[in-house]
C-alpha cells in the first residue's frame, strides 16, 4: 500500500505552528531563553506545545490540501500527518480534522525535519512506498525517496529542484503572491492619523513651504513606524483575531501572508521610519523612539490593563502633535495640549465602547485580550461623554484667551467649531451605543458623510476666523 504523507506548516496549514506558538507565548519564551543555559529546537517546540494554549479550530487550513486528502481517503488510501511540529500539537490537529490514520511529530528530542524526517520515513515506510506533500527545501531529502512528490505553493526554483530529484511530481497552488495582502496588512488608511503632526503648523499659523515639508517628512516617518506596530499587534493577536467575525480576515490571521513575512515587514517598516526620522533631528528621533517604545509596551502588556490602555491610546495621539512641534520648532500652547488630551481620551474610550458593544451583541461577557467586561459598558460610555464635553469646554476657554485675540481677527467665528464638535461627539457616542461604529472612530469619521461635513464646517470657521 502506498501512503499519502502530509507535511503541516505551509502545507496542510497556511501558517507555521512554531511561529504561531512563539507569537502566542512570546514573553514566556523570552524568559526561558534568558534562564536556560542550553536548549535545542525540539526542546523549545515541546516547551511551547505544553505551555501555549493554541486554538486548533481557528487555524487557517489549506482547503485545496484538505480536498486532496478527502479524495485520497475516498479511494481507500491511508493518510499520515508527519510534521516538524511537536507531536502534541500534531495529534490535536489530526484529532480535530479526523482525516489521518497515523500522526508523527517532533518529540522533544528529535526535530522531525529535513534529513531527520527523511530517515524516519525510510525506516517506517521504506523508500518509494509513499507519496509526500510538502512546501520547502527542507523537504527535498524526503521527496528524493518518495514514489511521488507533491509541492504546495512552491516557487518555480523549488519546483525545478523537485523535478530534478523526482520526475514523478505534482504541484498544488501557486507561489505568486499579490501585493494586496501586504498593503492591507500595513493599513495605509490609518496613516490619516498622522496628519496630527501638521497641527502645530496650523495652530501657530506657520504657513510656509519649509515648515510644511518638515511636517510632511515627520508624518511619513510616523506612518511607517506605526505600520510596523500594526503588524506586530496582528502577530501577537493572531488567536483573538481569528475568533472575531471581522478581524479573522486580516492577512496574517487568514494565512494570506506567512508569519515570517510579517516579521520581515516589521523590520523593514521600522528601519525605514527611523532612518527618515534621523534626517529631521535627534530630538524628533527621540520622540519617535518613545512612541515606538510605548506602542510596543501597549502591544505586549498595557492593552490588557483597564483604563491604562485608554490613557496610552490618548497619549499616542497627543505624541503625534508633540512630535510635529519638535520637528518644526513651533512652541505648543497649553490649551492645545489640554484639548488634545481630553479629546483623544474621548476617542480612545469610544474605541473600547465599540468593542464592548460588539461583545454584548455576540453574547460574550469579556472582551478578548482586554481588561473589560460587558458590564463596564455604562461606565465606559459615561467616560467617553465626559471627556468629550470637557475637551469642548477647554476649546471654549481657549477661544476667549488673549492668545486667540492676537492670532485671529474674528475669534467669535471659532465658536462654530465648538458647536460642531458638540454635535459630532454626541452623535459618535450614540452611534457607538447602537452598535453602528466600527472599532476605530477616526477611520469611521473619514468615510462617514456627516463627519466629513462637520470637518468642512470646522475648516471654514478656522479660515473665516482670520487665518489668512
Amino acid at each position: 500500500m502506498v501512503y499519502l504523507l502530509i507535511d503541516l506548516d505551509n502545507t496542510l496549514l497556511r501558517t507555521e505552528i512554531f511561529l504561531e506558538l512563539i507569537c502566542l507565548s512570546l514573553s514566556e519564551l523570552l524568559i526561558q531563553l534568558f534562564t536556560t543555559r542550553s536548549f535545542n529546537c525540539a526542546q523549545i517546540k515541546r516547551k511551547l506545545a505544553t505551555c501555549a494554549d493554541l486554538d486548533i479550530a481557528t487555524l487557517p487550513y489549506n482547503p485545496e490540501v484538505i480536498q486532496y486528502i478527502q479524495d485520497w481517503k475516498a479511494k481507500g488510501g491511508k493518510v499520515v500527518l508527519i510534521a516538524a511540529t511537536d507531536q502534541l500539537i500534531a495529534e490535536r490537529i489530526a484529532a480535530h480534522l479526523g482525516l489521518f490514520d497515523e500522526v508523527y511529530g517532533s518529540d522533544g528530542q528529535l526535530n522531525l525535519k529535513g534529513e531527520n524526517k527523511a530517515r524516519f520515513i525510510r525506516e517506517r515506510f521504506g523508500e518509494k512506498n509513499f507519496i509526500y506533500m510538502g512546501d520547502s527545501e527542507a523537504d527535498l531529502p524526503v521527496w528524493a525517496v518518495a514514489a511521488k512528490a507533491i509541492t504546495v505553493n512552491a516557487s518555480p526554483q523549488l519546483r525545478q529542484k523537485v523535478e530534478q530529484i523526482n520526475p514523478n511530481g505534482e504541484h498544488l497552488g501557486s507561489a505568486k503572491r499579490s501585493i494586496q495582502p501586504y498593503l492591507k496588512e500595513i493599513r495605509p488608511h490609518q496613516w490619516v492619523k498622522n496628519v496630527l503632526v501638521f497641527v502645530p503648523m496650523l495652530a501657530g499659523h506657520q504657513f510656509n513651504l519649509p515648515t510644511f515639508w518638515i511636517s510632511l517628512v515627520a508624518a511619513i516617518a510616523f506612518s511607517l513606524t506605526a505600520s510596523s506596530v500594526y503588524v506586530l499587534n496582528d502577530l501577537l493577536d493572531l488567536q483573538a483575531d481569528r475568533a472575531h467575525p471581522r478581524k479573522r480576515h486580516r492577512p496574517l490571521a487568514a494565512g494570506d501572508i506567512p508569519l515570517s513575512h510579517g516579521i520581515g515587514l516589521i523590520l523593514i517598516l521600522l528601519s525605514a521610519g527611523m532612518a527618515i526620522a534621523t534626517t529631521i533631528s535627534s530630538s524628533f528621533l527621540g520622540i519617535l523612539l518613545a512612541y515606538y517604545g510605548l506602542t510596543t509596551a501597549y502591544s505586549f502588556y498595557l492593552k490588557r490593563r483597564m483604563i491604562i490602555d485608554i490613557c496610552i491610546l490618548a497619549g499616542l495621539y497627543t505624541i503625534r502633535i508633540l512630535a510635529g512641534a519638535v520637528a518644526t520648532g513651533i512652541a505648543l500652547s497649553v490649551w492645545l495640549l489640554a484639548f488634545s488630551i481630553f479629546f483623544f481620551f474621548c476617542l480612545a474610550t469610544v474605541k473600547r465602547q465599540a468593542e464592548l458593544v460588539d461583545h454584548y451583541h455576540r453574547k460574550q461577557l469579556k472582551a478578548s485580550g482586554r481588561g473589560y467586561h460587558v458590564d463596564d459598558l455604562p461606565i465606559i460610555s459615561m467616560m467617553a461623554i465626559g471627556a468629550g464635553y470637557v475637551s469642548i469646554l477647554v476649546l471654549a476657554l481657549y477661544i476667549n484667551s488673549p492668545q486667540v485675540q492676537r492670532l485671529y481677527t474674528k475669534p467669535q467665528v471659532l465658536w462654530g467649531i465648538c458647536c460642531v464638535l458638540l454635535y459630532w461627539i454626541t452623535r459618535t457616542i450614540m452611534l457607538t451605543h447602537r452598535g453602528l461604529m466600527p472599532y476605530d472612530p477616526i477611520v469611521y469619521a473619514i468615510k462617514d458623510r456627516q463627519s466629513q461635513i462637520c470637518f468642512l464646517i470646522c475648516l471654514v470657521c478656522f479660515i473665516l476666523g482670520g487665518v489668512f
